[in-house]
């Protein structure tokens, strides 16, 4: 079976400002480097494109909702499509940002949550 990490970040901030921020698509070229570093266009059927390191990437949120559930679905250029759960939890007057990394075959997992890591500190110091 393989390793999931779980990479997080406390932000000094209300859990619901956190998701509100993170949940907009427009703001993911200022937190999520290792995802887009463009503008993300909104395509068909809840699809966003948008230009990534790896190439052009399609990315699906899920709905919002009142749960701090961040999920999302990444489409790797080669189609691929990787789901990445990611959590909002509230933490006293703060909030628990939570990235479960799920290893895929021929990627080094400790490079992804190295990347991983280094977004969420972005999204930890661009809100506080």
């Amino acid at each position: 079976m393989p390793r999931v990490p779980h990479i997080s970040t406390l932000i000094a901030r209300p859990w619901r400002e956190v998701y509100d921020y993170a949940a907009d698509p427009a703001n993911l070229p200022h937190w999520a480097a290792g995802l887009s570093s463009s503008a993300l266009v909104e395509g068909e059927d809840g699809w966003w494109s948008a230009s990534s390191p790896m190439g052009t990437v399609g990315v699906r949120f899920c709905a919002r909702n009142d749960f701090g559930v961040l999920d999302h679905v990444v489409r790797l250029p080669d189609g691929t499509e990787v789901l990445n759960p990611m959590r909002v939890l509230p933490w006293d007057d703060a909030a628990e940002v939570v990235f479960s990394l799920r290893a895929r075959e021929g990627v080094d997992t400790d490079a992804d949550a190295a990347a991983v890591a280094a977004d969420l500190e972005t999204l930890r110091r661009r809100l506080e």
